[in-house]
């Protein structure tokens, strides 16, 4: 079968593998659709990446066959894949089952090969079955809504301005989840146009052009001097936290979702004088992709718009040099054929 491996001295390369063979509790799933991850991207230029490599989890596919031992799943079910987890474990005992310290098993960010290939094998605890109405490309972005979902839910806001600090698939995701539980102003920092203009479309009450001179004359402005009751930095980027902690409310929350491998600046007089919070989030939970997916068979939220180029594995090499890694592709979605 096809497959993309990482190199550190190559980078993206793609492969011919064997079939994998089936252990008697595992589950063989064809993948059909499966999105370049923020995490995907940090991952590949931090150099930390083992050689040969395969990355890829935001995933949805089919089953295609099941181990002798597996029970109560069917072939031919469409699903999403999410990692295992013990439940009992004080990291899972704590309502953080994403850092389960016992059993956590995980397909491209963890111990198991991910899905930038045409098949890819897991254990039946990982699947999560997708509703009809979902297609499989939404299906493959209920991880990226969740990854939103949960970052609000780390954040404890419940109401209020918001301010996202960058127009990725995360930040997107976000803006929806914001607006569908009802906060307002929402607003979104974002330097590449074409990202300003989606987030509009999406319905953005504001867009600001981090790189402009007057960006911050323009933030206190737009709050009249108050700054944003939350800031979700979903970015990455050089100063962002700190920007996010400048343009937080008095007691305000900043919480970061983006995924910065990197020693990072911030002066925390700013966290005192403030009394801010600054919190961050990482991954999500089952009962979080299963609530996106059902918003998403309600029509609540969509991420197809998110999709700024459709790729094959063959071409993912190239678009990762040209598209992903200068920042201007939104969310690129390999599309497996076959």
């Amino acid at each position: 079968m096809k497959v993309v491996e990482y190199y550190r001295l190559k980078g993206l390369v793609v492969e011919e593998r064997p079939m994998p063979r089936l252990e008697p509790d595992e589950v063989l799933v064809k993948v059909v659709n499966v999105g370049f991850c923020g995490s995907d991207h940090s991952m590949v230029e931090s150099g930390t990446l083992k050689d040969g490599t395969v990355l890829g989890h935001e995933v949805s596919g089919f089953v295609e066959d099941t181990g002798r031992d597996v029970k109560g799943v069917e072939k031919g079910i469409r699903v999403i894949i999410r990692p295992t987890y013990c439940g009992k474990c004080r990291e899972c005992l704590m309502g953080k089952p994403y850092l389960c310290q016992v059993n956590r098993r995980s397909i491209g960010i963890g111990d198991l090969d991910g899905a930038f290939a045409e098949y890819v094998k897991v254990f039946p605890d990982m699947l999560i079955p997708v509703p009809g109405e979902v297609d499989y490309v939404n299906a493959a972005l209920a991880e990226v809504f969740a990854t939103s979902l949960h970052g609000l839910k780390c954040s404890r806001a419940s109401k209020g301005s918001a301010l996202i600090i960058g127009g990725g698939a995360v930040g997107l995701a976000m803006l929806e989840i914001l607006k569908l539980y009802n906060f307002g102003p929402i607003c979104l920092s974002e330097p590449f146009e074409h990202k300003r203009e989606l987030a509009k479309k999406l319905g953005a009450d504001a867009v600001f052009n981090p790189m402009e001179q007057d960006f911050h004359q323009e933030i206190a402005a737009f709050t009249g001097l108050k700054g944003f009751d939350t800031v979700f930095e979903c970015s990455g980027a050089n100063g962002a936290i700190q920007d996010a902690m400048g343009m937080v409310s008095v007691g305000g929350t900043v919480c970061i979702l983006s995924m910065i491998m990197r020693d990072v600046t911030i002066v925390p007089i700013t966290i005192n004088f403030k009394e801010l919070w600054l919190t961050a989030a990482y991954s999500n939970t089952h009962e979080e992709n299963k609530i996106c997916l059902e918003h998403m068979r309600k029509a609540e939220l969509d991420g197809r718009p998110f999709v700024s180029d459709y790729v094959s594995l063959d071409e993912l090499p190239r678009v990762y040099k040209e598209r992903i890694n200068t920042g201007q592709a939104i969310k690129v979605m390999i599309k497996i054929d076959g």
